[in-house]
């Protein structure tokens, strides 16, 4: 007898849901889906009061999914491997309720929660596995990467300023991503942010003290994210910048972390344990 071989089938695609799936970032994530053939629209969730609900998710791209906007959000969650959800942070929270409940990971780019509410995140994390990171592009975390070796190498002799852009729409500040990258700053010089950040400056400020780090925040027009943290020492400065100008970048780095937590049971990571930056 002769031996025959045969390919190995084929992995099932990651069955994702989008929360928020009739907005800019929902939009966004269903047309990365459809370009990338090991990903799946499974749910399509939105508020009760869009005009979108109940019609079809990719309707937008010309074609038909066959998947529904709802705002069941059982109904939107269940059938899904990972939720991705881009909304707001107490919308959030009770998507994590369903997911929870229904063994299903999710990847998180909200901004704006209060430290109670990443307590209840990673109490969440205990039993469904869930990257949370305020930015998924991968360059804004290869950034990020950057400023903690920039950070350590210029540890005294600079002063550091975080200075971020963003669209007239937004309605937190400083930035998710800039908050974060005072983290790593912060980290990096063996401080903590809550002690040494200046998120204002007005009137009679005194000279500049050397320990802190700056914020600056500037709101306008159709920003998508540009973010600069500026080292100014004597008789030099030192830029690092990112600029976005489109949210695909967003969606390709939101599946990147589907992939990451196919198999994964638990736990909270972020988007350099995604990209293998860690340590």
């Amino acid at each position: 007898m002769t031996a025959t071989s045969s390919s190995p089938a084929p992995a099932a695609p990651h069955k994702i849901a989008i929360a928020g799936a009739s907005g800019r970032m929902g939009r966004m994530l269903i047309e990365a889906i459809r370009a990338n053939d090991d990903c799946v629209l499974a749910g399509a969730l939105d508020q009760a009061t869009s005009p979108a609900i109940a019609s079809d998710a990719s309707a937008f791209l010309g074609y038909a999914s066959g998947v529904a906007i709802t705002a069941d959000l059982q109904a939107g969650i269940a059938p899904a491997s990972v939720l991705i959800d881009f909304t707001r942070p107490e919308g959030t929270l009770r998507h994590l309720e369903i997911c929870r409940a229904n063994g299903v990971n999710a990847v998180i780019g909200t901004t704006g929660f209060t430290a109670q509410q990443k307590a209840e995140i990673e109490a969440a994390a205990r039993d469904i596995a869930i990257v949370m990171a305020p930015n998924m592009s991968v360059g804004v975390n290869v950034t990020m990467k950057l400023l903690e070796m920039a950070a350590k190498a210029l540890s005294t002799g600079y002063d550091i300023e975080v200075i971020e852009a963003h669209h007239r729409h937004k309605v937190d500040a400083p930035s998710g991503t800039a908050l974060k990258m005072g983290e790593v700053l912060a980290q990096a010089l063996g401080r903590s942010l809550d002690d040494c950040a200046v998120y204002t400056r007005e009137g009679e400020t005194g000279p500049r003290d050397p320990s802190t780090i700056g914020f600056a925040t500037i709101r306008g027009g159709d920003i998508v994210g540009d973010h600069t943290v500026l080292f100014a020492g004597t008789g030099e400065r030192i830029e690092i910048t990112h600029k976005s100008s489109s949210r695909a970048t967003y969606a390709e780095g939101s599946l990147r972390a589907v992939r990451f937590l196919a198999g994964r049971k638990s736990g909270l990571y972020d988007m350099f344990d995604v990209l293998g930056l860690r340590g």
